[in-house]
């Protein structure tokens, strides 16, 4: 009996984590190689739209989603002053019956939790840098900062808009800061001193906007994140800390309910906004790039995320029952397939004008990736 397809995947976030379970599923033989020692809860929430929920129902997560995550009936686009509503996407159950799966507002971790525990500790690798790779005539070989050397069938690389797999395959030009920052954290719903929010609101400013929604079944937490220009900071990490004095008097004049949550909100983080135009083309023989490492986007539509696990789904079908000598036909129809997709909704995502006014959601929600037609 032939050997499985053997495929090392460089990096454990979302994106990774979905590729290594979705690639199990077809009894494909995975390695994970991560760099970070250990996995790390961040404050941050995150919205699951209902064409990722299709991926993860398949893996086996959807009740999981449910239990831990928060089921809004809607997502109101608001005035910044007045509170008039531009735009009022409904969720809930007709969300279900039009797109095929619930939309849901989780905490990040739970997310990527649900993501980790459909993958086998042993598939695993912790701590492991990648600084380098190979095609050679037995595979890929990659080695690590550590020294280790480890040789698969084929690579992909979902390690990040700061990817180091893309930065060997093709010495891409830096990524480029957009000159506007985002401030972001959870707290308990508590703090609010009972006071009850929307569901999930983005309020919208003439140049800044800020989206408060609870994280929570309970609606015990609730998460924030903001949109604003500042030129001088340049700041990417998700652990930097911010002034909370600066956030609120960013959004001083703001509708009183965004005033009552940065009231009580007790500490932020803040990081700068990057951005960085899609790749020519993601595959290098029997490597390809895949999320954020060919395709980043801004977070404006909340599909960053969603777009990297429907890699994940669409690339195991391509690698399905294919041999070594297969795979790099399998990554040209990956590409293939996925590519006109992503670009759309990195350049609608960098505009920011995403449900600002009444949009068709369709084409976003509707997608299925484990029916899409692949390319041929």
């Amino acid at each position: 009996m032939a050997r499985p397809l053997s495929v090392a995947i460089i990096g454990a976030g979302m994106g990774g984590l979905a590729t290594a379970a979705a690639l199990l599923r077809v009894g494909i033989d995975v390695r994970v190689y991560e760099q970070a020692p250990q996995f790390a809860r961040i404050g941050a929430g995150i919205q699951v739209g209902c064409n990722a929920m299709k991926v993860l129902r398949e893996l086996g997560l959807e009740q999981r989603m449910r239990s831990q995550s928060f089921y809004p009936r809607s997502w109101n686009n608001r005035d910044w002053r007045s509170g008039d509503i531009k735009f009022d996407m409904i969720f809930g159950e007709s969300a279900e019956q039009r797109f095929g799966a619930p939309y849901l507002l989780a905490h990040r971790g739970d997310l990527h939790a649900a993501l980790a525990s459909a993958v086998p500790d042993e598939c695993v690798r912790l701590n492991h840098k990648l600084v380098g790779l190979d095609e050679t005539g037995e595979g890929v070989r990659l080695t690590f900062a550590d020294g280790t050397t480890t040789v698969a069938d084929a690579v992909v690389g979902s390690d990040g808009v700061h990817s180091v797999v893309r930065d060997i395959l093709f010495d891409t030009a830096p990524v480029r800061f957009t000159g506007r920052i985002a401030y972001r954290t959870t707290y308990p719903a508590a703090l609010l001193g009972g006071e009850r929010i929307d569901d999930c609101t983005k309020w919208w400013g003439e140049d800044r906007h800020i989206v408060i929604y609870y994280v929570k079944p309970d609606r015990g937490e609730v998460y924030l994140v903001t949109s604003q220009p500042e030129p001088d900071f340049r700041i990417e990490s998700w652990s930097a800390k911010g002034n909370v004095r600066d956030l609120r008097a960013s959004f001083e004049g703001f509708h009183p309910q965004v005033g009552r949550v940065l009231d009580a909100c007790p500490d932020v983080h803040k990081w700068a906004i990057m951005d960085r135009d899609a790749l020519d083309r993601w595959a290098d023989g029997k490597v390809t790039l895949l999320g954020d490492a060919c395709h980043p986007m801004t977070p404006y539509m909340a599909q960053g995320a969603a777009m990297a696990i429907e890699d994940a789904a669409v690339l195991s079908r391509c690698l399905n029952g294919v041999d070594r000598d297969g795979v790099a036909d399998a990554f040209r129809r990956f590409e293939a397939t996925r590519k006109e997709r992503t670009t759309r909704v990195q350049e609608t995502s960098r505009a920011n004008i995403w449900l600002r006014e009444r949009t068709d959601t369709s084409w976003v929600y509707g997608y299925d990736a484990w029916t899409v037609p692949l390319a041929a």
